[in-house]
C-alpha cells in the first residue's frame, strides 16, 4: 500500500502563469508544465535565497523531495530558456497557506509581507507620487 499523499504548502500562486519568448506565437511553440510546487521551490531557493533544509520546512516536506521538485523545476526552466518554448505553470500536490499561517509569517513571501506593509499605510509604496 502506497504512502499517503503529503500536501506541499504553497505561499501563493504566480501572478501569471504562462510565460514564453516575445515575438512569437505562443499557439505554435512546444509547452513546457511546471507544477505550483515545483514554482514554489524556485521562488523559495533562487528568489529568496532560502536554503533546501528552510525550504523543506517551509513547504512542510522532507529536503530530499524538495532537492528532488527543485532538480525537476530547474530542468524544465533550462528547457525553457535554451530552446525557446513556453512555460506553463499549473497543478502539482500543493496547498496554500491559510491567512494565520501568513499573518505570522511563517513560509509567507516577500510579496504578501509588502502587500501587507502597503495595506497598513498606504501612502507607502507610491514613491515619486505628489500627495
Amino acid at each position: 500500500m502506497p504512502r499517503p499523499m503529503k500536501w506541499r504548502k504553497v505561499c501563493c500562486l504566480p501572478d501569471s502563469q504562462v510565460f514564453g519568448p516575445l515575438g512569437q506565437r505562443a499557439m505554435t511553440l512546444e509547452t513546457v508544465s511546471m507544477t505550483v510546487d515545483e514554482y514554489e521551490t524556485i521562488r523559495l531557493i533562487d528568489l529568496e535565497g532560502m536554503m533546501q533544509e528552510e525550504c523543506a520546512s517551509k513547504m512542510n516536506v522532507a529536503r530530499t523531495t524538495v532537492q528532488k521538485i527543485y532538480n525537476d523545476a530547474r530542468k524544465k526552466l533550462a528547457d525553457v530558456i535554451v530552446n525557446g518554448k513556453v512555460l506553463r505553470i499549473e497543478g502539482g500536490e500543493y496547498r496554500l497557506y491559510d491567512e494565520n499561517e501568513r499573518l505570522d509569517d511563517r513560509g509567507c513571501c516577500q510579496r504578501h509581507r509588502r502587500m501587507a506593509q502597503i495595506a497598513w499605510n498606504p501612502d507607502e509604496g507610491k514613491e515619486g507620487e505628489d500627495i
